[in-house]
């Protein structure tokens, strides 16, 4: 019986990094501190790697957890923030992923080829990955900049309006439906997206942006950590309309670990069976194909089931796919092989 490696597609280590100031040493990501991610717990679970995201936060970042235990909750949009404040974040988020190659913690990837050779040697393998798109100007020079450094994959919004489109709220019960789609900006900058093969996420977009990328974008579409809004009316999570697009298009969805986007009561509570997982996936699989579907976990960004906790608990993830009967051809693809697909088909491989 194989143990396949997940490569997952969203994670925010760099952010817990930024937020803690935390030197890249013994005590940054090689088996101390509270994260959910670090270089032993990724050999005790099999995580592979994946996306490593560059997220800037709001200037006054709290925890909204207790709003998502209630029946109903309704979050109001932050503050867009600025290109000033973004860009000084976003840099020295993609120096920390920079320096943590140089120490040997992972291996920043540009191809599937050299995703494969990271995980064949033991290296976390490393998409560098924006989340919203506040630190890109209108010009596109910082995106130029960051595609030097090795940026596959962007997501024009977080949950808050940019200068390029609009993001979800955070609200149950609901759909993506919750307001405006692309601006004028947000259209060029798919296009040059397209243009420089990088990779264009739809998670946290809101359902009308959604629909403006599908139209215009060459690209597969994917969203690499969202749900099912069938499973739970969530509005982070995607209709079936929006997964049959994505299956049209031979794109990917990653199952968001997050559990108020797995529960059907929406509620942000530890204590979620795993096998609330195991039911999106199914779901995932029918609508979008087995060859379509992968992991997006948001570690070290979210709340995720207590019998997981961190990469370290990925083992239970694992057996709880055989258990339902997921055979080694199909834990395989759902691991890692999908993503590599997706991203070689994106990056004109």
């Amino acid at each position: 019986m194989n143990t396949p490696l997940i490569f997952d597609g969203h994670n925010d280590l760099l952010l817990r990094l930024h937020n803690k100031d935390v030197g890249m040493d013994q005590a940054g990501v090689f088996g101390s501190g509270g994260r959910q991610i670090d270089v032993d717990k990724a050999k005790a679970g099999g995580f592979g790697g994946g996306f490593f995201a560059i997220f800037v936060p709001g200037e006054e970042s709290v925890s909204h957890d207790e709003e998502m235990m209630k029946d109903t909750y309704d979050l109001p949009l932050p503050e867009q923030v600025t290109w000033h404040n973004a860009i000084k974040v976003a840099l020295s988020q993609a120096a920390l992923l920079i320096e943590l190659e140089r120490q040997g913690a992972l291996q920043i990837c540009r191809s599937t080829a050299e995703i494969r050779t990271a995980m064949e040697q033991g290296l976390m393998a490393a998409v560098m990955h924006m989340e919203g798109a506040e630190a890109i100007d209108r010009d596109f020079h910082t995106l130029d900049v960051l595609h030097g450094a090795g940026l596959r994959s962007l997501g024009p919004v977080w949950s808050r309006p940019t200068r390029f489109g609009h993001g979800v709220p955070f609200r149950y019960p609901s759909t993506g439906d919750t307001g405006e789609g692309l601006t004028e900006d947000g259209f060029r900058l798919i296009k040059r997206c397209n243009e420089m093969r990088i990779m264009i996420d739809l998670s946290h977009m809101t359902e009308a942006g959604f629909w403006d990328v599908a139209r215009v974008s060459d690209a597969p579409l994917v969203a690499t950590h969202s749900n099912a809004v069938a499973l739970t009316r969530h509005s982070r999570n995607l209709t079936d309309r929006q997964l049959h697009a994505i299956r049209d298009s031979d794109g990917m969805v990653g199952l968001n670990f997050a559990v108020a986007f797995l529960r059907e009561d929406g509620r942000m509570d530890e204590n979620t069976p795993i096998s609330r997982m195991l039911d999106h996936l199914d779901y995932l699989i029918a609508e979008v194909g087995e060859d379509r579907v992968g992991m997006g976990s948001d570690f070290d960004g979210a709340t995720v089931p207590a019998e997981i906790g961190t990469i370290a608990g990925l083992p239970a993830l694992r057996r709880a796919m055989r258990d339902r009967g997921y055979d080694d051809a199909l834990m395989k693809k759902l691991c890692h092989e999908n993503w590599l697909r997706v991203l070689g088909k994106t990056w004109g491989e």
